[in-house]
């Protein structure tokens, strides 16, 4: 048995691009930076960054192009993978890309409360109560005094 997943917490280094597969499904593409203080051999400390590629398919896709931008903070759970290429100058290079299939909005206001799953995993939108679609199951009762644990 493997296993491969990736949580990321870091800040979108440029706009989304959405664009859309001949059969119409939406993709997008955008980086995150992640950052980290770590201590040099002389004991100053140094900002690391890494970076990564994120690849966001259908309902997350859209939501990802509408609503984040440059430097918005994101949260991504899904698969990583490591692409590895020459650059012109015949340098061996690396990329980190990651195939998400979470997302949270993170930062200011109602969207620190959204949340999105891959369609493939889950197909309904879970953000926000007043967002949400309305649902045919049973509701929950209103919790009372004796429902308190305290």
């Amino acid at each position: 048995m493997s296993f491969n997943k990736i949580i990321i917490v870091g800040n979108l280094g440029r706009d989304p691009e959405l664009r859309y597969t001949p059969q119409g499904v939406a993709v997008c593409n955008f980086s995150v930076a992640t950052n980290e203080k770590k201590r040099d051999k002389s004991g100053e400390m140094h900002d690391v960054t890494t970076w990564f590629k994120v690849t966001l398919w259908r309902q997350n896709a859209e939501n990802a192009s509408k609503y984040l931008t440059k430097g918005s903070p994101v949260y991504v759970e899904g698969r990583l993978r490591v692409e590895e290429w020459t650059d012109r100058d015949g340098n061996n290079r690396h990329t980190l890309e990651v195939q998400a299939t979470e997302m949270h909005f993170l930062g200011g206001g109602s969207r620190s409360e959204e949340y999105v799953r891959d369609e493939a995993e889950e197909p309904e939108f879970a953000g926000p109560a007043s967002s949400r679609p309305a649902e045919g199951g049973p509701s929950r009762p209103a919790a009372s005094d004796d429902d308190i644990p305290f």
